[in-house]
């Protein structure tokens, strides 16, 4: 993992707020990669790096987020390999973080299109659009 300075007191506490503000929607406190991180249903949502949080975010939110000066996609190797629907906002933009930590929390609810298993769901626009499935000849 990426060697990253220490979350100052400032930073642990709008971390603290804002897992705090959001618990009355399911959100718990919980760890990624080693660092803190809020979780919803399991899937992490947002953390704590270093001094930075990071955000999993997506569309505009995703595009706003790295247009914050110093911002970054999330690469917490340091290897150059980023986590791309992950954003790294540094402190200079703490007022932010309860925005888009909201707005992360959002993208993390929103359906994915997956079932249960994981198997994307076939819809039935699709079936009528393109007809059912039809064995391959000679299988």
């Amino acid at each position: 993992m990426k060697k990253v300075p220490a979350a100052s007191a400032q930073t642990h506490a709008a971390y603290a707020a804002i897992g705090e503000a959001l618990a009355e929607r399911g959100v718990v406190s919980s760890a990624m990669f080693g660092m803190p991180a809020l979780k919803h249903d399991g899937k992490a949502f947002a953390g704590l790096f270093g001094d930075a949080m990071v955000f999993k975010l997506s569309g505009a939110s995703h595009v706003e987020a790295l247009a914050l000066g110093g911002a970054e996609l999330f690469d917490p190797s340091g290897m150059g390999r980023p986590m791309k629907a992950w954003v790294v906002v540094p402190p200079a933009h703490r007022k932010r973080w309860a925005g888009l930590a909201d707005q992360a929390l959002e993208t993390t609810q929103a359906p994915t299109g997956k079932d249960a298993k994981g198997s994307a769901k076939t819809s039935a626009a699709r079936i009528v659009k393109t007809g059912p499935k039809r064995a391959k000849k000679g299988a």
